[in-house]
């Protein structure tokens, strides 16, 4: 869940106005601490991948959060598992069946953008450790036991401004945040023997290479008739350039410029504390469904969960939101409101916001996320046309998949179903509207109000602690079909002990764990008909 972390006090802001930026900056050596990661080497068109997980290594050794989470060294993020499972290529598309292998999209190795990476990054696909998920020629599992999944809680968008007018926001939120992805058309003819790239506003050649920023330099010289540029790291390798880096100048035509590429900044990236991550729009954000300020999803519980966060995407700058949960919708109106938090997002990009109230719900149950947003409008998903790497003309057809009853929007003061609204992209009925709603499993979060542990319903386990054997046991005031399972606190079904139908009385159940079972606090619930009854806590010991 997302962690508020104040890191430097080296500079400033009040009442909107920036403090002194220096002229000269480096993360490499800001007050004697580094904050990048070594130089990568691309293999494929993966400089995308790269350029995003530099960014988000470069925030977590800021923040600390690597080593909070009982990561070692530097951080190392897996490029080629957002590559493989991005699911915009040919070869895994969820939207699709079957969804491997499909034929239809990208070219593993060879496309993606900071888009494709958001959309992966928020149905929380990624990003995993190096250790995890990191193989180019064949595709690693998409997820495991032992993976550990880095969340960023914001992805924010910045341009540099047509007259460099934002350019100190983007300093300084190198200096706050940390590395920043960005894009530029890399061309020998516009790189010079000493690695200062300048492509002037006059070419017309497109992005076609992703890059990061670690500083810059006010005074430094370049092809441009104006001196500042920026300290970049590549993905060629630590033989290519200045050890890997080199210089792009300020008046770059893309660099800072692109409005989708760059520049890009991955915030508070925490190991992240979710389970399940529910949504419609799997592609994240395709476009814009504009001149609209409310629209909500419909959801049914996969599990017995605890929704503690949503995210969503802004599409403008100052956004005021408000979040609220329902648990009805009667075809008209939204109904019976069980939580609800408001703010304001100054950038572009994709947020996160934590719930103030967590909401509970058992298997089955329905649920809708309503969303308010007072300009820019509403980003959704859609089948779309996306570039053959960067700035390419050749473009494939990526398809999205949708449903009736899964996304609405607010028009003329009525609820419609986003998946008739006429898009003018010629895609229909392919849309959902970008909203997730992110949960936690807990057994214990279906527990009904009326029942609870002291009604002798489901006793202490005995012994307790144990080693290899314990008994549970449980009673019935009537006839029940009856589900008694073991979970890891962080949710995760270890054994189901019990699963039958019983007459009423007492019970027991011997469980005898072996020795797989690693020692450790663990829950058991017991659960009757379908509802959660209760649930308690036993340790196994060595």
């Amino acid at each position: 869940m997302k962690k508020n972390i104040t890191l430097f006090t080296s500079i400033l802001i009040v009442s909107g106005l920036m403090a002194q930026i220096p002229e000269v900056f480096d993360l490499r050596n800001y007050n004697g601490n580094n904050y990048v990661t070594s130089v990568k080497h691309q293999e494929g068109g993966t400089c995308w991948t790269h350029g995003t997980m530099a960014a988000i290594e470069g925030n977590l050794m800021m923040t600390g959060n690597w080593e909070a989470a009982g990561d070692t060294g530097e951080p190392a993020l897996a490029e080629y598992h957002l590559d493989w499972w991005n699911g915009y290529n040919t070869y895994y598309n969820q939207d699709l069946d079957p969804p491997f292998d499909n034929g239809q999209g990208l070219e593993v190795h060879f496309g993606g953008d900071y888009r494709v990476t958001t959309a992966y990054l928020s149905r929380l696909d990624g990003a995993v450790r190096d250790i995890d998920g990191q193989s180019y020629g064949t595709p690693p599992a998409r997820t495991g036991e032992d993976y550990h999944f880095y969340y960023p809680n914001d992805v924010e968008w910045y341009t540099a401004g047509p007259n460099l007018e934002n350019i100190d926001l983007i300093k300084t939120m190198i200096m706050e945040k940390g590395v920043m992805a960005i894009c530029m058309c890399y061309s020998g003819s516009f790189m010079d023997e000493n690695f200062n790239h300048y492509q002037p506003p006059s070419s017309n050649a497109e992005p076609n290479h992703s890059i990061s920023i670690v500083g810059w330099n006010d005074y430094w010289e370049t092809q441009a008739p104006q001196p500042g540029a920026w300290i970049c790291k590549n993905s060629w390798g630590s033989d290519w350039g200045k050890n890997g880096y080199f210089w792009i100048s300020y008046y770059d035509k893309h660099a800072c410029q692109n409005p989708e590429m760059g520049a890009v900044s991955f915030q508070d990236v925490v190991l992240s504390a979710y389970d399940t991550a529910y949504y419609h729009d799997y592609h994240g954000w395709r476009d814009t469904l504009k001149y609209i300020d409310e629209a909500f999803n419909a959801f049914i519980a996969a599990e017995d969960e605890a929704i503690v966060a949503v995210n969503f995407f802004t599409a403008a700058e100052s956004v005021n939101y408000t979040v609220k949960i329902f648990d009805d919708f009667n075809g008209t109106v939204l109904e019976n409101e069980l939580t609800a938090t408001s703010g304001n997002f100054q950038y572009s990009g994709l947020h996160t916001v934590d719930l103030p109230d967590t909401v509970n719900l058992l298997k089955g149950n329905d649920f809708y996320v309503f969303l308010y947003l007072s300009n820019g409008g509403f980003p959704y998903d859609r089948t779309s046309e996306v570039p053959v790497l960067l700035g390419a003309n050749v473009r494939v057809i990526v398809p999205s998949t949708a449903n009736p009853e899964e996304s609405y929007f607010s028009d003329e003061g009525a609820w419609k179903d986003f998946y008739y609204y006429d898009d003018n992209s010629g895609y229909q009925n392919t849309g959902n509207i970008c909203i997730k709603a992110l949960a936690v499993h807990d057994p214990s979060t279906g527990l009904r109000p009326e029942i609870n542990d002291n009604t002798g319903a489901l006793e202490h386990n005995y012994p307790n602690p144990f080693t290899v054997k314990t008994t549970i046991g449980y009673s019935l005031q009537m006839n029940a079909f009856v589900e008694l399972a073991v979970y890891s606190l962080d949710g995760k079904l270890v054994k189901t002990l019990v699963s039958e139908q019983q007459n009423a009385g007492e019970h027991t159940v011997n469980w005898n764990t072996g020795l797989t079972i690693k020692p450790g606090v663990y829950l058991y619930s017991l659960r009757l008909d379908g509802v959660m009854m209760s649930t308690k806590k036993m340790l196994k010991t060595d």
